[in-house]
């Protein structure tokens, strides 16, 4: 190939580039995105992690769980946990998945299922029972009950739903 050829190939190139540079530029000028507001969409407990910062001087926790336990509803509790199946199961003697069997958690102590690894973050409370208020705790946020957990989920922010999930557990015995 003549240097005349290799000289008509890098033109093509380079003008290439030069168009393609100039067309964004111009792109970037004409069209303007404007950021939004707020948020289209939030994953379940998002506006209560936003909102923590914020609250943390005012509340450092869920608001106790007792007085709600006497009108929870375990049926109600029952359907609220369906977003747990995907982790947990809830049937006596049912397989660990990601997140440990949960049958009879309320007579269990933390990070005591058989046959279930646990993090280090709950390794480090192993011993203590699960109480309605550890499980209020837990359900609210379990990052924030155990800095450092497997357990991504981001909690229930209503403390009716924490206490219908409790009374449900509680009958799984």
């Amino acid at each position: 190939m003549s240097a005349f050829e290799w000289n008509k190939i890098i033109a093509s190139v380079l003008t290439a580039m030069i168009v393609a540079m100039v067309a964004g530029i111009l792109a970037s000028e004409l069209v303007r995105p404007k950021p939004l507001e707020k948020a289209v969409f939030l994953p379940a407990g998002a506006e209560q992690v936003a909102a923590a910062p914020a609250e943390q001087g005012a509340a450092a926790g869920p608001e106790p769980i007792e007085p709600l336990l006497a009108k929870a509803d375990p049926k109600r509790g029952e359907q609220l946990v369906k977003v747990c199946v995907v982790c947990h199961t809830f049937n006596k003697g049912g397989p660990n998945k990601i997140g440990p069997n949960l049958w009879e958690i309320t007579e269990e102590g933390i990070a005591e299922v058989p046959n279930y690894q646990f993090s280090a973050a709950l390794q480090a409370d192993k011993g203590t029972k699960w109480d309605p208020e550890r499980l209020n705790q837990w359900l609210y946020s379990p990052q924030s009950f155990a800095k450092g957990t497997k357990m991504t989920f981001a909690g229930f922010p209503k403390a009716q739903d924490r206490a219908d999930v409790i009374a449900y557990l509680d009958t799984l015995k």
